[in-house]
């Protein structure tokens, strides 16, 4: 056993390590017999997910992309006999996205790598306009005078990296001491820019104070760039402000574009965004259900977030989440279609806005929250399953133990149970259950580089999906579920002290419940 911080990590051994193919069941239980069977030998994870990722795309809340996702992932449940339906929880803003187009006409030409941010408004056409870099503004009237410069320029917001080689590529190569020195003249060039507006009374952050005051200047649009230091990847988030254009663009072009502005040469741009806003309006989670039989009024819960960013095809965040539980519910509808407990699968929406959707589910729906066996959230990329916290419930590691004790080793061997762990307050959809103390559980997976290089970028695409890890996920996850819903004992609520508070002395409380976003205000609050 490896002591960490407030939990115990208890890596599950069971078994030798076999051939997957030879594994033996270490009790003989049909239903799980099944479950392995067809789930090895007739995945439907990647025919799921290509449809998903490739032909329908990424799911932003309140697009198109998102509607046509829940129309097809209800019709998909539905040839497999299985109920599933929307639910509405509040409204959101519509907005289609189009394409985005950015060239560098002058002092040279070069079409730009670029991509608008989410939400954010079009050009109506092709415009052209100056690329202006903000400069330090020492004061109020040094803010003033840069504000009656920027009419029809685009403004760029963001750090210009030094380097957009990785510091890996640099320890590599570098001479000795090279990355350190790197390190440290990044750090002192990002501090100086980011105070470049403090003396005047600007804050960067929140962003939206800067954006609001450009649109007001009339700026032609807003330039950001953000780099998570891997090879040619760029987070794409929202927009700061809706009411004038801004995108992002990679870090090389950013440090480009920013080069010539700060030396004086002239960058001029020319620009197409064809985004449209389509008004408010209703957004639902989908919700499927297997009936219960003697156990009705309980619950067991599969959940991932069904929304994503849209740089990419939201791959690895979170058609694979998606996949594996759609995948889990066909093998448990097909081998334990009656099950003891209720079985419900959560594909929520607005997780990447403050997990929303899951969060007013949690509310609205107390008969659930309140009777839940478990709830087997994941969400964390493409990877095997690896890590799951009993998130502070001091005895569910017990339930964990004896399920897993059921499972071939192939796919238990590596997993590692948090012990107690501590609940969650954010990240992810397991935080809407587990703060009324539901056992609710985060199946954490291996990284394959989710960061830098597929978490919220452009390269959250179909390719980055391992299918022998996703395929095994929802195997695995299908099994926790029929075992929990099987199980004559419940899960205990018996929740862990988490310490106290050094700053107040006082013990630290559980993490508040609160209710998700019901509409586009809120969010803008």
């Amino acid at each position: 056993m490896r002591l960490r911080s407030s939990f115990l990590a208890l890596p599950f051994f069971l078994f030798t390590a076999l051939p997957l193919a030879a594994q033996n069941f270490p009790t003989s239980d049909p239903v799980l017999e099944a479950i392995w069977n067809e789930g090895r030998t007739n995945s439907q994870v990647m025919d799921l997910a290509q449809i998903l990722t490739d032909s329908i795309g990424p799911r932003l809340t309140g697009t198109p992309g998102h509607e046509a996702a829940q129309d097809w992932v209800m019709k998909t449940y539905a040839s497999w006999g299985i109920e599933a339906d929307r639910e509405e929880y509040g409204t959101w803003m519509r907005w289609r996205r189009g394409i985005t187009h950015v060239d560098l006409i002058e002092p040279r030409v070069r079409s730009l790598e670029a991509m608008s941010l989410a939400w954010s408004l079009g050009t109506e056409g092709t415009i052209e306009g100056g690329a202006v870099l903000v400069p330090e503004l020492p004061n109020e009237a040094a803010l003033e005078a840069f504000l009656g410069s920027v009419r029809g320029k685009f403004v760029m917001l963001s750090f210009p990296e030094p380097t957009c080689r990785t510091d890996g590529n640099w320890e590599e190569f570098g001479r000795n001491g090279s990355l350190d020195a790197l390190r440290t003249q990044r750090a002192r060039e990002r501090e100086a820019f980011d105070a470049r507006g403090s003396e005047a009374g600007l804050a960067f952050r929140p962003m939206r104070e800067i954006a609001a005051r450009l649109g007001e200047a009339g700026a032609a649009g807003i330039i950001t760039s953000q780099w998570p230091g891997g090879w040619g990847v760029a987070r794409i988030f929202g927009a700061w402000a809706t009411d004038l254009p801004h995108f992002s663009l990679g870090c090389e072009d950013y440090g480009l574009v920013a080069r010539l502005a700060e030396k004086g040469q002239g960058p001029l741009l020319r620009v197409t965004v064809d985004n449209e806003f389509l008004g408010e309006a209703p957004v639902s989670n989908v919700v499927g259900v297997i009936p219960g039989t003697d156990l009705a009024d309980e619950y067991v819960m599969l959940s991932a977030h069904f929304d994503s960013w849209d740089g990419g095809s939201g791959a690895t965040d979170n058609a694979t989440g998606t996949v594996t539980m759609m995948e889990a519910m066909r093998l448990l509808k097909m081998a334990y279609p009656q099950p003891r407990r209720t079985i419900l699968v959560g594909h929520w929406n607005g997780e990447e806005q403050g997990l929303n959707g899951s969060r007013a589910y949690a509310k609205d729906h107390p008969e659930v929250t309140d009777n839940l066996q478990a709830v087997f959230n994941q969400d964390n990329g493409t990877g095997r399953i690896r890590t799951v916290s009993m998130q502070g419930l001091t005895r569910a590691g017990e339930s964990f133990t004896r399920w897993l004790s059921q499972i071939p080793s192939g796919i238990t061997r590596e997993i590692q149970l948090r012990l107690p762990g501590r609940p969650g307050s954010g990240g992810s959809d397991y935080a809407a259950f587990i703060c009324s103390g539901a056992p609710s559980f985060s199946l954490s997976s291996l990284t394959w580089a989710y960061s830098p290089y597929t978490w919220h970028t452009q390269r959250d695409t179909y390719d980055k999906i391992v299918e022998e890890d996703v395929r095994d996920n929802a195997v695995l996850t299908a099994m926790l579920v029929y075992l929990a819903a099987n199980d004559d004992q419940k899960v205990s609520r018996e929740k862990a002290f988490l310490g106290m508070n050094s700053r107040t002395g006082e013990p630290i409380a559980w993490p508040a419940c609160r209710d998700g976003a019901r509409n586009w205000e809120q969010r803008r609050r």
